[in-house]
């Protein structure tokens, strides 16, 4: 009989347990040997990270524009902006959300004041980045523009095989060593008496990512409502297949059958679906914008930063755009965005693996609601091309 694969989120889980109770049992018997261990390869793997980051950029984010010009049809542009400006809505909206609800949820600075006990890893190994987070993402743009612009095909298939690496880079390493990695942040936040409030804080804002979540669904249905005059909530409950497989998918690609189902469903054209849908789910993020934002805020505020929207506002911009890259890394958006993190956030290592470990655990939702906003698009994209008769053109 063949063993069942236990996924992400419960390895995740069991780390973080794990890890809680290495810290509890140092910090009783004041001996810091396993935490010191813990700390040592999470260093190690933190440092990892910086220097993956760059290439996770240019491997995913250059051959994903240059997919969208491939891919081009009248309908791309119109449609390539609604999912943008969708993506940006629902990362400003989770920000004045959260800016109103988490000062009422999370003591600023609850994290700040550093604790008596020190711990420190054994030793580090350094990795220098080849490159920057804007630099990678400057290159990325000009090799996927470029790529769309001459259509050339040795450079798109050098970068597609060059992903294929990094992916599997991704999918070897970072995804089997990412539970021990936040097991050690577990255990020094535990052995530093940290940990419980960092639980504290966030089980509330988790509770509000999912119903910001799910409040922007209806708020994409009524717009597309506006637009092509057809129910919203029938709509909705016509997505609601493609919602819960994204939730045990946690993946808007493989979910993307189910979606175009679903679309035909609320009576729009094959030709749209066909275009729209599969568009959607590599460049539609809001559910994991959301997440995102709100996550973010919430570490600043108990680390003693106050988030404003001068500091938030380009960071979310920069998401809409640094995220095509992530349906193609398993858990999402989290890894494309950890280079914003630490470039405009200036996100510690320790943070960014916390935000790892909270976009996994919503991950599941987030997809949902990005793949359940794609069929409100598909809508709006479906009136568009009957009113300018665009839809042959796709």
């Amino acid at each position: 009989m063949a063993k069942r694969k236990v996924g992400l989120l419960p390895r995740l889980i069991a780390g973080i347990i794990l890890g809680i109770i290495i810290g509890l049992i140092s910090r009783s018997i004041q001996v810091y040997f396993l935490v010191r261990v813990l700390s040592t390869f999470t260093s190690i793997f933190g440092n990892f990270l910086k220097f993956i980051i760059p290439l996770i950029i240019i491997g995913f984010v250059a051959p994903g524009i240059a997919d969208l010009g491939k891919g081009a049809g009248k309908l791309l542009g119109i449609t390539a902006g609604i999912a943008y400006i969708s993506t940006i809505i629902a990362g400003t909206a989770a920000f004045f959300l959260g800016s109103t609800i988490l000062p009422n949820i999370i003591k600023a600075g609850e994290m700040a004041q550093k604790s008596a006990v020190k711990i420190e890893p054994y030793f580090t190994i350094e990795m220098p980045p080849i490159m920057g987070v804007m630099t990678a993402l400057i290159f990325a743009f000009i090799l996927g523009l470029g790529m769309a612009n001459i259509r050339g095909k040795t450079l798109f298939e050098t970068l597609k095989d060059f992903q294929n690496i990094i992916e599997g880079v991704v999918r070897r390493i970072l995804i089997p060593f990412i539970p021990i990695h936040i097991s050690g942040i577990s255990a020094k936040l535990a052995a530093t008496n940290e940990m419980f409030k960092t639980i504290k804080a966030f089980s509330a804002v988790f509770i509000l990512i999912i119903i910001l979540q799910i409040s922007y669904i209806i708020i994409q249905y009524l717009v597309a409502w506006l637009v092509s005059g057809k129910g919203p909530f029938k709509s909705i409950k016509n997505m609601l297949p493609a919602y819960f497989t994204a939730l045990g998918t946690q993946s808007s690609a493989a979910t993307i059958p189910v979606t175009i189902q679903c679309a035909r469903k609320n009576g729009i054209s094959e030709d749209v679906i066909d275009f729209v849908i599969p568009l959607g789910a590599t460049i539609h993020l809001a559910g994991d914008t959301i997440t995102l934002v709100l996550a973010s805020m919430g570490l600043m505020m108990i680390s003693g930063t106050i988030p404003t929207f001068e500091m938030m506002f380009p960071f979310i911009l920069m998401l809409g755009v640094t995220m095509v890259a992530a349906p193609g890394i398993p858990g999402g958006g989290v890894y494309a965005a950890l280079g914003l993190l630490e470039n405009m956030l200036g996100f510690t290592a320790a943070q960014q693996g916390l935000m790892i470990a909270i976009h996994f655990s919503q991950d599941s939702f987030g997809t949902a609601t990005n793949v359940t906003g794609d069929g409100a698009i598909a809508l709006i994209i479906d009136k568009i091309a009957k009113n300018n008769k665009l839809n042959k053109g796709i």
